[in-house]
Parts: C-alpha cells; structure tokens; sequence
C-alpha cells in the first residue's frame, strides 16, 4: 500500500527552501525539489497545495541522520546496557564508542545530528503554525489537520532535545533575524509547557484516521499517546494515564497477535501503530539523509552477505540483555540473531557463526532485517515505530502501580510475548508477589521496545542511568544525564551555556 512517505517523499517541497537562511544544519532534501529559484515568501503559501508540501517538510527529518537514521540509534540503544558499539574495531564507529564509554566531546556527530536535525523540523513546524492561517485558497479541513500535524511535530522534536540536552531553545516562531536566532536555552519545564500545549491542540486539530496516500500522517491518536509519554516523563502519573486511557479506550487500535508483526513492512501504519517513521527502498545511496533506514545495512551481521554491502555488524546486543530473554518469551527471535540463526537462501554464509568482528558473543540486531531488497546501499523500507499500542499499555502500568488496571495493562503485553490470549490470565503473568512491579514494568519496556531508541531515556529518568554496575563500570557520571551542547551551535550562539562537565 502506498503510504505518506511512499508518496510524500517524491513530491516538491519548495517550502523547506525558505528555512535555509535561518537555520543551520539543514542537509540534503527529498528528491525533485522544483528550482531553487523559483520558490521565495512571495510565490509560496498560496494554495492548498503549498500547505500540504510545506507540512510535509516537517516530517522529513524524522528520516534522517539527526533522527531515526542515525542519531538516536546511537544515543537511545548504544548508549544504554541493551548494546555496545560493536563494527569492525579500532575506530571504526568512533562517534558511536564515545556514546558507548560516556566519554563523549562537544563535537560528538551524533549528539550534534541530533540537535541540528531537531531544530530543522521545528523550524519548518513553526513556518508552517504562522504561514498556513494566512491562506485563503484552501479547505478548512486540511487548513486544521496541517496545523495539528505541525503541532504534534514540533512537540516531538522538542520533546527529544529537552529529553537529550535539558534546557534547550525555545523557538515558536520562524526568526527574521540573527537576534531572534542566538538566545539563551530556556528552561526545561517551560519547554514541557509548550510540548504539552502543542499537543492538546494537536489531539484537538487532527483526524483519527487517514487513508490511501495519507497513511502514516499523525493522528489524534498519536499525540494523545506522546502526550501520555510526555507526562510520564515528567512524573505527572495521573495525566500519563488519562491519556493513555483515552487512546486505549478509543482509538480503535489493538494488539498484533504476534510481537514479529510490528516489524514486517506489510504491516507499516498497521492496527498497532500509533506513529512511525516513513522509509522507502530503492531511491537512496550511500548516506544518512536517503530515503531508506541504514540500519539493515548497519546492524546486519558483519561480512556475511546478508545485506547490499555484506553487513556493517554494528549495535551489538550486550550478553547480560540477550542472557535476560525468559523462556519462551518470542520476542527474543525476532530481536536478536544468535549462534546457529539460520540465513535466508542466498546469502554468503547459512548461519549465524558463534563470533564475529564486534561481536564476540555471535549476537546482533535483527530486529531491522529484511535483507537484500535491491542492489541500492542501506537500502530498507522498513518503518520504524515512534509509537505503538503496547508502549502505550505499559505507559499506564506505570502511571498507575500495581493496581488491577496496572496488572492487566502490564500482562497484556507480556501475554502476547509469550503466545497466550492477550484476554486471559496467563503463567507468564506478573503479579505483585514475584517482586517491585516498577522494576517489572520498566524490565517490560527494555524487552518490549528493544533497539526502539527508548533504553537510555528510560534509565535517565527512572534513576538507573547512574546505578547500573555495567554503566558505571564503563564510566557514567551525573555529566552524562545530560548531552553535551554542540560545540558549533555555542560558537555560532554566544549566549548558549554549555551543560555541566562538558
């Protein structure tokens, strides 16, 4: 089925033109692009049209290195006790090694990706919030859901910055001059503020539901599921699960039977999905800003054929996650490959050897997988969740303790892991006796979202970032609840503090 990316990605989005004088970092855009001289202020935001392609640019980042295809793989996974850099050793990966060894310097790649990558998307979200009321050629309808969609994009890209970087600037109109541009962070909670604002008018502005080419463009659904996110994170418990109740309870999505159905490209924007980010194969090369996820070249088994280029064997699963599968928990085939994994017919080797360069253990990421699409490099299609319904069952967990609704939320999740009726009380459900019901519901989300870049925030706001003994051992400090502020954007901002011990 042809969804937004699958259609979005090829259209012209002139309008991402116009943020270029006033924000740095912003990389390669979507194919066919109209001249860049014949887009400026005067001819765009005209039509209807114009500001379908302008919101469009809004979520083009999501795609990219500062986002899912690069950045938060690194921050979210590599940086937390689910993996380790793994790669061809030496200083293969360096960016990466300094995220896995919590050493990492101010002009780290990845933590600057991100940064940069987040205020391009909010940049086009905040063109988007102040041109599109001004046009009169076009519905009102698409008028209200463009400015949700923008709505719920800015908030995403600020909730990761305020989660990575702590105060951050906050920018919620495009700037007209290099004084608007170079102010100080603001402070984290204010930053919340508006995440939460920009919300609760998204859920109010957007449809429930797409269809045909407008698959995957978010809905009500998903800004009332990150709005559950958001205030989770931020300790708010009772507007965690009224939000999460909310989308529960009437969004009309459900539970994959199988845990292996989120990850299958037939399934993308399926009746799991709250929100993922759009990939499509075939008309990206060699880099970071294409059109599809890098990461089944990335994380495929080293040299073994599997993938265009044979496998770049990074984000190597740590033993201790791999050794903490229970058993019979599904999940750990279609997350993992191990030892003795057979390949798919036509690849180098047959099997998943018990070693391979970076991964000592024979471990990887196979979660991503889907092999040898064409002959095109890091060339995957795959989707990737930002939101799915069973985050959102554990969301409430949570949020509400060990209580009946707790429980249930919480054993849902971990029926289907285990193959049972989601509906039924199962032997693999959890109940209070058997331990801390806070430490099974955050065991939940490691084994439940692995390699979904969530690991590192979960244990910075949860306390165990600085607890675990294989994280202290590999050095986290209080420095490193935090990333760094780039170095560039400091030398280019003069009133941009830099976060303690950087």
């Amino acid at each position: 089925m042809i969804t937004l990316a699958k259609s979005l990605l090829k259209q012209t989005l002139g309008a991402t033109l116009l943020l270029a004088p006033l924000l740095a970092g912003c990389g390669k855009e979507f194919l066919d692009v109209q001249p860049n001289d014949s887009v400026t202020e005067d001819n765009f935001y005209q039509t209807e049209t114009d500001a379908i392609q302008a919101t469009n640019a809004a979520y083009s980042e999501l795609g990219k290195g500062g986002q899912y295809n690069y950045a938060l793989w690194g921050i979210g996974d590599i940086m937390s006790d689910n993996s380790y850099t793994g790669g061809g050793g030496g200083g293969d990966g360096i960016e990466h090694q300094q995220l896995d060894n919590f050493n990492i310097p101010a002009t780290n790649p990845l933590t600057n990706r991100l940064w940069g990558g987040c205020y391009v998307g909010i940049g086009r979200a905040n063109l988007v919030l102040q041109r599109v009321p001004g046009i009169t050629n076009m519905s009102e309808a698409i008028r209200k859901r463009c400015l949700g969609e923008a709505q719920f994009l800015r908030a995403k890209y600020y909730f990761d910055l305020v989660r990575a970087f702590g105060d951050v600037p906050l920018l919620t109109v495009p700037p007209t001059s290099l004084a608007q541009v170079n102010i100080p962070r603001t402070p984290a909670e204010e930053v919340y503020a508006r995440i939460v604002q920009d919300l609760e008018e998204a859920f109010t502005n957007l449809p429930a539901s797409y269809s045909g080419a407008d698959l995957g463009r978010a809905t009500k659904w998903a800004a009332a599921g990150l709005l559950a996110k958001v205030q989770l994170t931020r300790g708010n418990n009772a507007e965690a699960a009224r939000w999460a109740r909310e989308v529960l309870q009437n969004s009309g999505k459900s539970l994959w039977p199988s845990y292996g159905d989120n990850f299958r490209i037939e399934n993308e924007n399926g009746r799991e999905s709250l929100f993922e980010v759009q990939f499509v194969s075939g008309l990206n090369g060699y880099t970071f800003d294409g059109l599809g996820f890098v990461g089944n070249e990335f994380f495929g088994p080293r040299g073994q054929g599997l993938t265009p280029q044979g496998g770049y064997g990074f984000n190597i699963p740590e033993a201790e996650f791999v050794n903490g599968y229970e058993a019979g928990d599904q999940r750990r085939d279609v997350t993992i490959w191990k030892p003795g994994d057979a390949y798919p017919a036509g690849s180098t080797a047959t099997a998943q050897p018990a070693s391979l360069p970076g991964s000592p253990n024979g471990y990887g990421v196979k979660k991503w997988f889907v092999g040898k699409v064409n002959t095109n490099i890091w060339d995957s299609g795959l989707n990737i969740p930002v939101l799915r319904l069973a985050e959102v069952y554990l969301i409430l967990a949570e949020a509400v303790g060990a209580t009946p609704e707790g429980l249930e939320a919480l054993n849902k999740v971990r029926r289907r892991a285990f193959g049972a009726d989601l509906n039924q009380p199962s032997t693999h459900d959890f109940n209070p006796a058997q331990g801390d019901f806070k430490e099974a519901v955050l065991r939940e989300r490691r084994y439940e979202l692995a390699f979904e870049n969530d690991r590192w925030f979960d244990l910075k706001r949860t306390g165990k970032l600085l607890t675990l003994p294989a994280l202290v051992a590999k050095g986290a400090k209080p420095t490193n609840l935090v990333l760094p502020i780039p170095q560039s954007e400091r030398d280019a901002n003069p009133n941009l503090s830099q976060n303690p011990g950087y």
